[in-house]
């Protein structure tokens, strides 16, 4: 029997670091996720342990490797990561960290709330030839209440839908994307163009953000947008509606240069 795939890991190591500095300090919050790939058949096959590093070993890891500068960017810290596991471990093929940063918002210099529920997203996949690095963002929440439309969509005997011509259109948005860039410019322009677009649907809408983004940062050359339509529904009171989460339309596609 032929064990054609294999990896293992430690998922939703939460960590966080303070960064004290002279008038201020810097807090950062994260999820970091670990898959290993590598020489393990052994494991599987005969419960060979001997090349098997311990998954609690991995998330001291994550804590022990905080205490560098490189955690102040979801992806420095996860290619510290990355190469740490490559260097240490020579049975290791491939390894891939994927890390959802919480935001804070700064008070003063020493205080935080709650940041927004979106979060910043790092996926990192690292060989000993090659790396491929991708940042994003999830769960991104927006909404409008004009500028968005359906209409003209097709039709079939099961269809009960009402044409809108002017809507009140929302999204949770995820979007990933490959090539350095500004990630706070990236998200503001996700958001303006979101605000901005004249939609005739949320496929439109995908796409002119997908294009705003390629057309405005030069070394993104591939972008993944999600944006699941968070449905309110009209009530029989005037302007006054009832929101759902399920089910909701869900809308996907990759832009390329």
């Amino acid at each position: 029997m032929k064990i054609a795939e294999n990896r293992y890991g430690k998922s939703g190591v939460r960590v966080a670091r303070i960064v004290r500095r002279k008038d201020h300090h810097d807090f950062y919050e994260m999820a970091v996720s670990i898959a290993l790939e590598g020489d393990f058949d052994s494991s599987y096959r005969e419960g060979d342990n001997s090349l098997v590093l311990p998954t609690d070993t991995m998330k001291n890891t994550v804590y022990a490797l905080a205490e560098d500068p490189a955690v102040e960017e979801p992806e420095s810290f996860a290619i510290l990561l990355a190469r740490h596991f490559l260097g240490h471990l020579r049975h290791v093929t491939s390894v891939k960290i994927d890390i959802y940063a919480h935001l804070w918002c700064r008070q003063d210099p020493f205080s935080f709330t709650a940041g927004p529920p979106h979060r910043r997203i790092a996926k990192i996949k690292a060989t000993r030839e090659e790396m491929s690095i991708e940042s994003g963002v999830a769960g991104y929440l927006l909404l409008k209440t004009t500028g968005s439309a359906f209409e003209g969509f097709l039709r079939d005997q099961h269809t009960t839908l009402p044409e809108a011509w002017d809507r009140l259109m929302a999204t949770s948005l995820d979007a990933i994307w490959s090539g350095a860039a500004n990630w706070d410019e990236v998200v503001k322009l996700i958001a303006l163009t979101f605000a901005e677009h004249e939609s005739k649907s949320v496929q439109h809408t995908l796409y002119a953000i997908g294009e705003a983004v390629l057309a405005q940062f030069r070394n993104i050359q591939r972008i993944r947008l999600t944006m699941p339509n968070k449905h309110y529904l009209p009530t029989k009171h005037a302007d006054v509606f009832m929101p759902t989460d399920e089910p909701h339309g869900l809308i996907e596609a990759v832009l390329t240069r």
